[in-house]
């Protein structure tokens, strides 16, 4: 095992490595959106549960969070990271199978523990925090999340070019490459360097939960971070639906939606950083809260392939901005010493109101229709809108 870096430099191995394996990991996700609700449609008991296996991909994301988090704690972050790089490339070819065999329950098992692994793949945006200088943690941040740029263009390719590969159903050998891009994950995390953080603040005593948890910047951080996925989430999981299904478009339109958004999300990545070493967390929420309300907007105003890519896009450049800022703003609130349980505390709350989004929204969209799916979330636009405007900034 490498030695402990006991002072970060600006972006190194640990980074460089992060953000890699962010690009091979963060392919599950889309891959299982494209794929998970058309599989889930055609293996679904009843209509309204094809958006299952995706609320329980991201249930798994969200029940592991704080479970992430403690294990990282105990084992360091390395051994957690392989760890769970190992069952997802399992988790993968387990739902190869199941769709092979036609079984949706078993494909919902598959996904959630893909979904376990994204928790701890959540956490590698706080390990490159740990690994640079703090005046770099912005952008430590958004440079791993640049790594979700190959994904966004690799995930909906691979459900795409793969999709009849293999005689068994459907995406069956989408699933099967997935499980090979984990391994490489895996592999390549062996590289990563040792995490130790030390600082002024190792010096105080550790504060009870409570106290970490009810602070203004804490909770605004958490809320911004929960508004981003739930938003996200709950637009994202229904466009599939909503184009392919109801809309009658192609599955290769379909993938361009999930493409033209991925690369919204990730794309401002390359300079978000910057933004937020400049102008602040507080200026790049604002910002995030205004293009979710403009991705609101466009993507309500008709069904055309157009009104799709563009309103999708905007949804994840968004997502990014407030995302972005968001978590910046978490990492001020804590000392070293309570950040995994801050940083678990966060991601479960986050991750949890975001699986009950993805689940609602096909409820929803069978109930009422795409228009008011993007419509649901201007009221929490606006609040975040409020509390992020009326929240002095922390540096």
């Amino acid at each position: 095992m490498s030695s402990p870096s006991n002072t970060p430099n600006r972006l190194g191995r640990n980074v460089a490595i992060l953000s890699v394996c962010q690009a091979l990991g963060s392919c599950g996700m889309p891959l299982a959106i494209l794929s998970g609700t058309i599989v889930g449609a055609a293996l679904a008991p009843r209509p309204s549960w094809a958006t299952l296996p995706v609320a329980i991909l991201v249930a798994g994301m969200a029940l592991f969070s704080m479970p992430a988090a403690l294990i990282m704690r105990k084992i360091g972050r390395k051994r957690g990271f392989i760890g769970a790089a190992i069952i997802a490339a399992a988790a993968a070819l387990l739902a190869a199978s199941a769709i092979g065999i036609r079984s949706f329950w078993l494909f919902c098992a598959a996904l959630f523990l893909i979904g376990v692994n994204l928790a701890f793949i959540q956490q590698y945006r706080f390990a490159a925090a740990e690994s640079v200088a703090p005046s770099y943690t912005g952008r430590a941040i958004s440079f791993v999340l640049v790594g979700g740029i190959a994904a966004g263009l690799m995930g909906p390719e691979i459900g795409r070019t793969t999709r009849d590969w293999l005689p068994y159903g459907a995406y069956t050998a989408s699933f099967v490459v997935l499980a090979v891009l984990y391994l490489v994950a895996a592999l390549l995390l062996l590289l990563m360097r040792t995490i130790a953080v030390t600082g002024i603040a190792d010096s105080l005593p550790e504060r009870p939960l409570h106290r970490v948890v009810s602070q203004r910047h804490y909770l605004v951080a958490v809320w911004s971070s929960v508004v981003a996925f739930g938003v996200m989430s709950f637009v994202m999981t229904a466009a599939p639906i909503s184009a392919h299904v109801i809309d009658k478009m192609s599955i290769d339109s379909t993938a361009r939606v999930l493409q033209s958004h991925m690369l919204g999300m990730y794309i401002p990545s390359l300079f978000s950083g910057f933004l937020v070493e400049r102008l602040g967390s507080k200026v790049l929420q604002t910002l995030g809260v205004v293009a979710l309300g403009i991705s609101v907007a466009i993507a309500a105003s008709g069904h055309h392939l157009a009104n799709y890519l563009v309103g999708l896009a905007a949804l994840g450049i968004g997502w990014n901005f407030l995302f972005v800022g968001g978590t910046v703003l978490l990492t001020r609130s804590y000392y070293p010493s309570e950040r995994f349980k801050a940083q678990g505390v966060n991601d479960f709350t986050v991750f949890t109101l975001s699986a009950v989004g993805t689940f609602s929204a096909g409820s929803v969209l069978a109930a009422a229709n795409w228009e008011m799916v993007n419509l649901l979330s201007l009221p929490f636009l606006v609040i975040t809108l409020g509390l992020v405007l009326t929240t002095r900034a922390r540096t």
